[in-house]
């Protein structure tokens, strides 16, 4: 078997499910350690190893912490053969409430997040469970209903976005237009 064979056998096969959850953002999420927990037991069965390496690297005045997720072929022995994906991530200095080590560990962790993400092809969106509405639909804004009166308020008072108005109501293009004119 090659080493994309092998790759595509795991990216079928394993199971990363979001088991972390973010209680101010409401969502739940995978982190960089779920992942590497889940792939281990297919090193052993295809005879594969996952190496990531970070490195710090700077562009245009901004640092970021660049990472590498790659897969060995163990069973080849005369020459590398591996497939890898990259990452990145900029630190962030400004971060509140976290030490040096804190930011850069952060942006180390994101950044592997999503070059494991990238190579096993996980997604990032929302679980099944999150977005789904066990049958029940948004409601429609409708032009002068009590809803779209308030809705208009607080777009024109800043408190919410369009965007944020579209999770609780469908809005159609018409009404969209209407809300958004001054």
């Amino acid at each position: 078997m090659t080493i994309l064979e092998k790759l595509q056998r795991i990216q079928l096969e394993l199971k990363a499910p979001k088991n972390q959850y973010n209680s101010f953002g409401k969502y739940k999420y995978r982190s960089a350690e779920d992942i590497l927990e889940g792939i281990k037991p297919f090193e052993e069965k295809y005879k594969v190893l996952f190496k990531i390496s970070d490195t710090l690297q700077e562009v245009a005045g901004k640092v970021f912490v660049h990472s590498e997720a790659k897969v060995i072929d163990l069973e080849v022995t005369d020459r590398e053969s591996s497939i890898s994906s990259t990452a990145q991530a900029i630190i962030d200095f400004d971060a509140k409430g976290m030490q040096m080590p804190q930011r850069t560990g952060a942006a180390s962790s994101y950044s592997k997040k999503y070059s494991l993400g990238n190579l096993l092809l996980l997604d990032d969106t929302k679980d099944a469970d999150a977005s789904n509405t066990h049958g029940k639909s948004k409601p429609s804004l409708k032009l002068g209903s009590p809803e779209y009166k308030k809705v208009k308020e607080a777009l024109a008072g800043g408190k919410f976005t369009i965007a944020q108005v579209k999770t609780k109501y469908v809005v159609s293009a018409e009404i969209e237009k209407s809300l958004t004119i001054k």
